[in-house]
């Protein structure tokens, strides 16, 4: 049947529609545990979010109300289309966003300043930790005697994540504001002393997820190549590539992004690649490509009202940050306000006026 669908296939040159010989079973339940990944970090955020909304009195109800658990028929809709995203995106295009976004987010954790908090960076890379878990899972798989078996295992597992994270948001949406004043309720409880500890959890979590991938991307890449010419001559634009997309990143990171730049930086990376894979790379490379645009920009859209509300956080928190600042150190002499410096004429009057140890001291006879 399949070299039946072939043979329609057009001819095209070094096109391999290495797809169709892979396992779907495989496919699916990879880009299902992606899917229950994205899932569960946007979650964990919108519970943060939330608690925080309510532990800041300037911050407006209908942010609040915007960060409440969605329809259940959206997170369903939500987690079938990521999932048939990610089932049908390669393995190499996988490897290339994965790469990518941890350039990128190098480059963001050592221009941020210090005391200032990213929290949209968790909502950007929701696509890419998707790519990230389902090329783990092809690098850590590969030739297991019980593939299938273990990656069922594991989508249960996300699977389970999943549905209580969602649980997790629906009982903060609706009880955390009475539970937290009535104190009765353990896991309110546990989230009103520990929510502050959210987005350390979270970036653990995406370095260890982003390390395993990294060595994973590398050698789905590598694999293909017959010869160290044949790897340099992809390596080599490939990294030309990322450098300039860093550059362009980071002249974004100067200013907060509105949700227009946010798909504009997102159309500016995915052209990137796509030009790159036309002169470097396969035509199903291609395809894999745009079909990962979409998967970003249905990430964007889905996580559109958390990402307004982390602008907006990330922007106070800045302010409180200089402000700090400010009350520090007073704006004329540069110094911390109650320590006035002291003249140097003071300073010198005093000198002469102490005197010497030995000379004005009463000798005893």
């Amino acid at each position: 049947m399949l070299s039946f669908i072939r043979s329609w296939l057009p001819g095209l040159p070094s096109f391999q529609w290495s797809i169709l010989s892979t396992n779907p079973i495989d496919s699916v339940l990879q880009g299902l545990t992606g899917a229950c990944g994205i899932s569960v970090l946007c979650n964990l955020m919108r519970v943060y979010l939330f608690i925080k909304c309510l532990s800041d009195p300037e911050q407006l109800s209908a942010q609040r109300d915007r960060l409440r658990s969605p329809l259940f028929f959206t997170e369903i809709l939500h987690l079938c289309v990521l999932s048939s995203i990610l089932s049908v995106v390669g393995a190499r295009v996988g490897a290339l966003v994965v790469l990518e976004f941890s350039l990128r987010a190098v480059s963001t954790m050592l221009s941020t300043r210090k005391g200032s908090q990213n929290s949209q960076l968790f909502l950007l890379c929701q696509y890419s930790l998707g790519c990230a878990l389902t090329s783990s899972l092809s690098f850590l798989q590969e030739g297991a005697p019980h593939r299938t078996l273990s990656l069922l295992l594991g989508a249960g597992l996300a699977g389970l994540l999943t549905w209580h994270t969602q649980a997790l948001v629906r009982h903060v949406g609706t009880m955390y504001e009475l539970h937290s004043k009535q104190r009765y309720c353990g896991v309110c409880i546990t989230l009103l002393t520990c929510w502050h500890d959210i987005p350390a959890l979270l970036t653990t979590a995406l370095k260890i997820t982003f390390a395993v991938a990294g060595m994973a991307a590398v050698y789905l890449i590598n694999k293909d190549f017959l010869s160290t010419s044949e790897a340099m001559r992809f390596w080599t634009p490939l990294t030309i590539c990322y450098t300039l997309l860093v550059i362009y990143m980071q002249e974004e990171q100067q200013q907060n992004p509105s949700e227009e730049m946010a798909l504009q930086t997102v159309f500016v990376r995915m052209g990137g690649l796509l030009i790159l894979m036309l002169t470097v790379g396969k035509w199903l490379d291609v395809l894999h490509i745009l079909v990962s645009l979409l998967g970003e920009v249905w990430c964007l859209l889905r996580a559109r009202a958390m990402l307004e509300v982390c602008r907006s956080q990330d922007c106070s928190d800045s302010e409180g940050v200089y402000r700090r600042g400010a009350e520090r150190w007073s704006p004329n002499t540069g110094s911390p306000r109650g320590h006035s410096p002291t003249s140097p004429s003071i300073e010198a009057a005093a000198n002469r006026s102490t005197p010497e140890r030995g000379r004005d001291t009463p000798t005893m006879s």
